[in-house]
């Protein structure tokens, strides 16, 4: 199960690492003529490679679209130069292809996410084996230290954190602030579990054996107590993902997140924030489903670990 999890997490890091490549068109790319075009639902032609019919505009007012059935356009990947474009999930209300933000929005929400975990990870694991190990007053400071991060309501610190900083700042400055206080409400979560283990561990014949032959607290630390910790490090890195990238998104959602015009799904969010949009344009949901996907598959992946 824990290699399940691991291949979990490696697969999102490849989706975020992917999404211009994957990407039919760039994140800020606005089709004037097609604010808010309904999706195109590919159907296979003959033997070929599946196509779409394009969409023109009926009403500008309305914001009203016919479907072109007398025109076929291949996927938005094979489409030439001067072609319509081809929105597989609809466009927003800058005419902007909400496949393309989507792909794009996973490199910055996901990608700030697994940046946030492998920090808190990394501390985590560190603070809680220097705490188990040495004990007395180490364990007894960083176990105190994590308990009164763990008791505070870890959203509303967040948000509190992020809203006395400036509120406008630029896109990399974002990432790394968020990034760091994602990682300070965090490492505690992971510090608990690896300490406890780390306190079992410490006085087992192989750790005995490393001192035995002249091996320092800190090789014993780095080469045999913290990877006994491997599989818990791994189903808390699962468990603490899904909740950065729903962090995140709360954070562009309510405007203390990635500045527009950064695609991420926060800010996607925050343009289908009212009744109208999700009544008329349904497709701008997308990113919901996203995260919705990404917290239940991961919480699927974690959970046999868990019982067992």
């Amino acid at each position: 199960m824990t290699r399940r999890a691991a291949t979990f997490v490696l697969l999102l890091t490849a989706l975020s690492l992917a999404a211009p490549w994957l990407a039919p068109y760039q994140a800020s790319q606005a089709f004037r003529d097609f604010l808010h075009a309904p999706p195109m639902r590919p159907y296979l032609q003959g033997l070929g490679l599946p196509v779409v019919h394009p969409v023109v505009l009926a009403d500008r007012l309305e914001q009203r679209f016919d479907t072109d059935r007398t025109r076929a356009l291949p996927l938005p990947w094979f489409v030439a130069a001067g072609d319509p474009p081809v929105f597989l999930l609809g466009a927003d209300n800058f005419g902007r292809d909400v496949l393309s933000r989507l792909l794009y929005g996973a490199r910055t929400s996901v990608g700030l996410a697994l940046f946030a975990t492998l920090g808190a990870v990394v501390i985590g694991a560190l603070a809680g084996a220097w705490a188990g190990f040495r004990g007395g007053w180490v364990d007894d400071l960083v176990m105190r230290v994590a308990d009164f991060v763990l008791i505070l309501p870890v959203i509303y610190v967040v948000l509190v954190l992020r809203s006395v900083l400036p509120l406008v700042l630029p896109a990399s400055t974002v990432f790394l602030l968020v990034a760091g206080i994602f990682v300070a409400v965090g490492w505690p979560f992971v510090a608990r579990g690896v300490r406890a283990i780390v306190a079992a561990e410490r006085d087992r014949e192989y750790v005995q054996a490393a001192r035995s032959l002249g091996a320092s607290p800190l090789r014993i630390l780095l080469h045999h107590l913290i990877p006994a910790c491997s599989g818990h490090l791994v189903i808390q890195a699962t468990l603490l993902l899904p909740g950065f990238i729903l962090a995140e998104a709360t954070l562009s959602f309510v405007g203390l997140g990635f500045p527009e015009p950064v695609a991420s799904w926060g800010t996607m969010l925050a343009e289908a924030g009212n009744y109208n949009a999700v009544a008329r344009f349904p497709w701008t949901l997308t990113p919901a489903i996203a995260i919705f996907a990404i917290v239940l598959a991961t919480n699927l992946v974690a959970a046999p670990d868990r019982e067992s």
